[in-house]
């Protein structure tokens, strides 16, 4: 379908040259589409599923130890991610086991990241989110040091992604847990604020601009659509959570201008 339209539309305003290229483009096209739209195997699910998990925790071990030694709080943010992934003993086990793998001196992220990709590289949700689960566990110290920086932005680059998305995801992650956290201490325009720091934007963002966010983080976070990529189902869980803060953060945000609308 896309070579036809797009060969069309290439004849229609270049002539046989246009339409050649429309043509490639088109063919092009249809290949990204076809990778979304067909049916993932069940063998195929499992693959990813078992790349995910394991590139997961061996990067976060990776990252842990990124600054020489491995702190009390991202230890703790690591046990928090697998109680509430809901691991099993043995799942358990293997998770920890991996940690440790990547915390090793002979730990190969040039290899970790190719096997990663060549299995799961087609699908940029399922790296997205990756980069989300290592972004919260790199600020459980509340600090992104310079060595954690440089993996994160290394692992961005690699997975195609500009390494200036760490900083982003950073802001978003932060204030997503913040606000998911329902902190009574917080104040009401704090909460505001931490609403829009969730949504990657700010007070001063139009209505459609807060629309547009809310739906890209609803469409990269959906659990319905990283099932249907491969994510593994111990992982959903906490892309619920996420999009629930989202979903709040939005929820929150609309209220706060139909009062701002309503005082003027």
């Amino acid at each position: 379908m896309g070579k036809l339209l797009a060969g069309l539309f290439g004849w229609m305003f270049g002539g046989f040259l246009g339409a050649l290229l429309g043509i490639i483009v088109g063919h092009q096209f249809d290949r990204g589409l076809g990778i979304y739209l067909r049916p993932i195997s069940r063998e195929e699910r499992n693959r990813i599923n078992q790349s995910f998990f394991n590139t997961l925790f061996k990067l976060a071990g990776h990252l842990a130890k990124a600054d020489g030694h491995i702190s009390t709080p991202e230890i703790n943010q690591a046990e928090e991610i697998m109680r509430r992934m809901g691991l099993d003993a043995n799942r358990r086990h293997d998770a920890i086991s991996l940690f440790k793998a990547g915390a090793s001196v002979d730990f190969s992220l040039d290899e970790t990241l190719g096997t990663f990709t060549e299995i799961c590289g087609n699908y940029n949700n399922l790296k997205l989110q990756l980069i989300n689960y290592l972004v919260s566990l790199a600020v459980a110290d509340e600090v992104l040091d310079e060595a954690e920086e440089l993996i994160l932005r290394r692992i961005a680059t690699d997975l195609d992604f500009a390494a200036s998305i760490i900083d982003q995801i950073f802001v978003m992650i932060g204030a997503q847990e913040r606000f998911g956290e329902n902190r009574q201490c917080d104040s009401y325009s704090g909460r505001i604020e931490m609403a829009y720091s969730a949504l990657g934007v700010s007070s001063t963002s139009s209505d459609k601009q807060v629309k547009k966010a809310y739906r890209k983080l609803i469409s990269e976070n959906h659990p319905d659509k990283l099932i249907g990529q491969g994510m593994p189902d111990d992982m959903i869980q906490l892309a619920t959570e996420r999009t629930q803060e989202i979903q709040a953060a939005y929820e929150m945000i609309g209220k706060f201008r139909q009062q701002q609308t309503l005082t003027k």
